[in-house]
């Protein structure tokens, strides 16, 4: 309920909801006119060219701008006011629809297409804008929120759109529903625009280039700077592949193997839409209000899972014995066309678990100065990506004979590959899977003072040593990437070595037994320091026995003397007694008492550097954690 209050409240609140209705009027019309022509080149007004083809080429025609201006529009998005731009872009698409109504007006076909790729330019250009301007107007933690209610609303647009081009008829002259309602949909979408909040330049000094093909080249090696955010853009271009695939061929699909009629159609295409909104919401509140990107592999699972279900769904259907395509009805009263709706329905639901975290992940960590130019790139792949979705669907099902069930059983599988290609290349994405389901499963962890660790910059954290999951939990709470510094022994545990060593956590060992080790750990937080990174350290040196804080060592007096940088206190309450500590002897030796126990992370106000001391920074932890071990 909570996470319904607070996606309301962002979509009232005045800035986001102008831009909101902006990109949702835009997804709207974009789609009411490409089904209307779709329509249109299907009642024959062209004999000398096949509907087939007709409609490849206008699939292109749309598509063709993303490939060519995306770089471009991303420079122009950096380099200006965002809502300056998103206005002048939404009065060119008025001036397209007007133009629209005129080719419609006469059944120009031709005319129509080259309006279509007005429109695929007018898209091309509002693309950047639309996910770059978000980090702008919202907090860090309102980003996924942020993200679940686009893709909700965009996924919706494109469902009324689709059934609106299909109510509205907008060819021949006697019909101006049509002509009108994508002229009136357009202006509504200006006037919205008009509302959008100011949103100054990322880099004014950005020089425009004009050579479409070196600036393609270079916004993509912007957005390899960060290997998190090129496999991460990868990751929504493969998405698109999958949706561009799953979509194409559900038409076919409904006509061939259910044998159903239009309205089948209609109803399998609207649980797929809406199931990836009602993921994406779903993403919000299991996200904790985080940019977490432990939902990726669950969603990237789910996909797989429910489209593997999807091959052998349809095998049980009945089709009518007289012959008929199936109602709507016979298909719910049906055992496998509910399991049908229910695979479409998971694998909507999952595509929203795993495109939100992807998109939000993209926004956080690209440089602002860059995102839109990083977007572009990204909109250049989605563009080549579901290309080569429309190539595999042909390959597949038209050259190599596979059925179109046996399409999606094998998109399922090369799912699998392209995650276990983006999992290994960033094993961020799995380690966050880990403590994502570590955090929801065995504790639940309440969270205070977050908002007192800088979204940038470097920092040290210090906090109190109780269990061996405190680097996890604390890494499943702060937003920021954190390196810790851990004792060599929990640093070499089994599966933990895994998390610790991947997430590029420093082993220290004692001064005495083990000086390389000390000084080398001295030597990499000092490195990582300057190079911005957060790092944390428990100053304890090892983990609590009693339950009580021990002394804090003079490790911290060093770090801050090497390397002046602000040290946040931090308190865990709760731990002492559970699974990993050590209360009533050795960890890890008795069984859990409960799973989902409650316990917290407590946050104070920064430490200047020249204020840090280790016996103070003791009392400050002492006095967070209060009595609660």
């Amino acid at each position: 309920m909570a996470a319904d209050v607070s996606l309301a409240r962002l979509l009232g609140a005045k800035r986001f909801a102008p831009y909101f209705l902006t990109q949702f009027f835009g997804a709207f019309n974009d789609n009411v006119y490409r089904q209307a022509l779709i329509l249109l080149i299907t009642s024959g007004v062209v004999t000398s060219v096949a509907p087939n083809t007709l409609n490849n080429i206008a699939l292109a025609l749309f598509i063709l701008p993303f490939f060519l201006f995306s770089a471009l529009a991303g420079q122009f998005a950096d380099k200006y006011d965002k809502a300056m731009l998103i206005r002048r872009v939404k009065l060119v698409e008025v001036l397209v629809m007007l133009v629209a109504a005129v080719g419609f007006y006469f059944d120009a076909v031709w005319f129509l297409l080259g309006v279509l790729f007005c429109m695929g330019f007018q898209s091309t250009c509002f693309g950047p804008l639309k996910y770059s301007i978000m980090p702008q107007h919202l907090k860090s933690t309102e980003l996924v929120a942020g993200n679940a209610l686009v893709q909700q609303g965009t996924y919706i647009a494109i469902l009324l759109g689709s059934i609106s081009g299909v109510a509205l008829n907008m060819s021949g002259s006697a019909s101006w529903w049509g002509p009108t309602a994508v002229i009136v949909i357009a202006i509504a979408g200006y006037l919205a625009s008009l509302a959008v909040p100011p949103a100054p330049a990322a880099d004014p000094s950005v020089k425009i280039s004009w050579n479409i093909f070196s600036e393609t080249k270079r916004v993509i090696g912007h957005a390899r700077e960060v290997k998190s955010v090129w496999y991460s853009v990868l990751g929504i271009s493969w998405f698109w592949f999958m949706g561009a695939a799953y979509t194409t061929q559900l038409k076919v699909y409904v006509d061939d193997y259910i044998f159903g009629t239009e309205m089948v159609y209609a109803l399998l295409l609207a649980t797929f839409s809406i199931a990836i909104g009602v993921g994406s919401v779903l993403c919000e509140k299991l996200s904790g209000k985080r940019v977490e990107l432990g939902l990726v592999p669950i969603g990237s699972l789910g996909l797989s899972l429910f489209s593997i279900d999807l091959f052998f769904s349809y095998q049980g259907l009945a089709a009518p014995a007289d012959g008929t395509s199936m109602t709507v009805r016979e298909f719910i009263a049906d055992g496998a066309g509910r399991r049908i709706l229910v695979d479409l329905l998971g694998i909507g639901i999952f595509g929203g678990f795993y495109i939100v975290p992807l998109f939000s992940f993209v926004q956080w960590r690209t440089r602002a100065s860059h995102l839109a130019r990083v977007i572009g790139a990204c909109n250049v792949l989605n563009a080549l990506f579901m290309v080569a979705s429309a190539i595999a669907g042909i390959v597949v099902v038209g050259v190599m004979g596979i059925s179109i069930p046996g399409f999606f059983l094998l998109l399922a599988f090369a799912n699998l590959i392209a995650a276990a290609i983006i999992y290994t290349a960033v094993p961020e994405f799995m380690i966050r899977f880990i403590i994502w389901m570590l955090t929801k499963l065995m504790y639940r962890v309440k969270r205070d003072g977050l908002e007192h660790i800088p979204e940038q910059g470097p920092c040290v954290l210090v906090c109190n040593h109780v269990s061996y999951v405190d680097a996890l939990l604390i890494a499943g709470s702060v937003q920021r990437p954190v390196r810790f510094v851990m004792q060599q022994q929990i640093y070499d545990m089994p599966l933990l070595n895994y998390i610790f060593r991947t997430g590029k956590a420093i082993p220290v060992g004692s001064k005495t037994r083990q000086p390389e080790v000390y000084e080398r750990a001295f030597v990499a937080i000092r490195e990582a320091l300057q190079d911005g990174h957060v790092v944390c350290i428990f100053p304890e040196g090892r983990l609590t026995t009693d339950g009580d804080i021990a002394e804090f060592r003079a490790g911290i007096e060093k770090i801050v003397a090497e390397t002046p940088v602000p040290v946040i206190p931090m308190a865990l309450q709760g731990l002492w007694g559970s699974f990993f500590s050590h209360q009533g002897g050795r960890a890890l030796a008795k069984l859990p008492r409960r799973l989902r126990a409650r316990v917290a992370l407590r946050v104070g106000q920064p430490v200047p550097a020249e204020a840090v001391s280790a016996l103070g920074l003791q009392q400050q932890v002492q006095e967070l954690r209060g009595s609660r071990a």
